[in-house]
């Protein structure tokens, strides 16, 4: 009787169990699906406020300048004081090339300028002379024109006297041939005068307005020798930067050409990063927007602040090497990807410094739309330019001085006459 009794109790107490089980498995699922559905609403709201306003590619990299280290001249490489990896400063030598032909040059037009001077000098002491001889000349045709109308007067008193018989005709003979004689000697007067005064014309064009050291054949000469002077100096590669050596080609003893590429040398503290994003996303980007970019060298530990510079001209595959040639049949759409432009804070890179080529993932913040789309004219007021063409200018200063020591020391202190006004005439 009571086993009986029991069973119907055990019944109920398994369904009022299962009933609770399955009371509590809905409230749990219910809760579940709250909370899916707060979450995609958050993400919802988050994406619409928060990722909207940013844009982000891992497609970056480092770029910076590739500085070409190149001689000016050909020759024969005698030293090589860098090599890769090395960091070398702006001016410093990196090549020797041999330098004896160079030199050999440089005094063989120092001795031509010199040479050149001395000459010019002459030419102005030529006409210090002309001028002498003009005068010189001047006198002859006086005394021989004084000379000729002396015997033109003797011969008309003659004549006079020969009329009358108090003379021979015999002296009136001789007295016509002095006056032939005179007015001869008159006549070459006035030839050598004549020349004279050409020649000192011809020797004047080549002095005029100008003096020794001025000389039009002086400066030809003192820019030859510039010329083997900064040859000579040339025998010398400098660094035309400061920066890091890489791509290191040439080998001592090597016969280099002008313009073959020797090393390159990389100024690590001026690299940018082009980050390539999608075409779809630049609706919203400016120049000036802020950017954080993390290096896949450093991890996440280091988060780089850059600013966008600029926004390419054109895609990546319009300026490839193959552009893409859409206008055949068989065209098939392709996303492009156009490079911005995205400086970077020199004290982080000289904390954590990159190389070229290094991989970053960038996230330009689009909120501040106030920018321009277009950069506008470039500036003006800091060209990219060699650091060493201030000491470039420092040297010419120094050969400048030589050249005019040269010129000093070879010329003539040769006195200025003034020409008279029958030397002109």
């Amino acid at each position: 009787m009571n086993q009986t009794e029991s069973a119907p109790d055990h019944s109920e107490n398994d369904t009022s169990s299962r009933a609770d089980s399955q009371r509590k498995r809905k409230h749990g699922l219910g809760i579940l699906l709250g909370v899916v559905v707060l979450g995609a609403a958050g993400y919802s709201v988050w994406h619409h406020f928060g990722a909207s306003a940013s844009e982000e590619t891992d497609n970056a990299y480092v770029q910076g300048p590739i500085v070409q280290v190149t001689p000016q001249l050909p020759g024969t490489v005698v030293e090589i004081a860098a090599q890769d990896t090395d960091f070398v400063a702006a001016d410093q030598v990196l090549v020797r090339l041999d330098p004896v032909d160079a030199q050999l040059a440089l005094e063989q037009a120092e001795a031509d300028l010199a040479q050149t001077v001395r000459e010019v000098s002459t030419l102005y002491g030529n006409n210090a002379m002309l001028s002498a001889q003009i005068e010189s000349r001047e006198a002859d045709l006086a005394r021989a024109t004084s000379q000729a109308d002396q015997y033109r007067g003797d011969l008309s008193r003659r004549m006079g006297l020969a009329k009358s018989g108090a003379i021979s005709s015999e002296e009136l003979k001789h007295t016509q041939a002095q006056l032939d004689v005179a007015e001869s000697s008159t006549q070459a007067a006035k030839a050598a005068l004549a020349a004279a005064r050409e020649q000192l014309t011809t020797s004047l064009l080549l002095t005029a307005n100008t003096t020794p050291a001025k000389h039009p054949k002086v400066k030809r000469a003192a820019a030859q020798m510039r010329n083997a002077m900064l040859a000579l100096e040339r025998t010398e590669i400098r660094a035309p930067v400061d920066g890091y050596v890489a791509q290191r080609r040439v080998q001592l003893g090597q016969r280099v050409l002008t313009g073959s590429s020797l090393m390159s040398v990389i100024p690590l503290q001026d690299v940018w990063v082009d980050a390539n994003f999608k075409e779809s996303q630049l609706a919203d980007m400016r120049i000036g927007q802020s950017v954080e970019l993390v290096a896949d060298i450093y991890g996440d530990d280091v988060v780089y602040k850059g600013t966008v510079q600029g926004l390419g001209a054109g895609t990546g595959a319009a300026f490839a090497l193959l552009p893409a040639q859409n206008a055949t049949g068989n065209w098939i759409k392709v996303v492009q990807r156009v490079p911005v432009r995205i400086s970077l804070d020199g004290g982080e890179l000289e904390e954590h410094p990159l190389r070229i080529g290094l991989s970053l993932t960038a996230t330009v913040h689009t909120d501040d739309t106030s920018g321009s789309r277009l950069s506008g004219i470039a500036s003006t007021d800091t060209p990219e330019m060699l650091t060493t063409a201030a000491k470039v200018a420092a040297a010419s200063d120094k050969d400048e001085a030589l050249i005019q020591s040269i010129i000093e020391q070879n010329i003539s202190d040769i006195p200025t006459l003034p020409v008279s006004e029958n030397s002109t005439n």
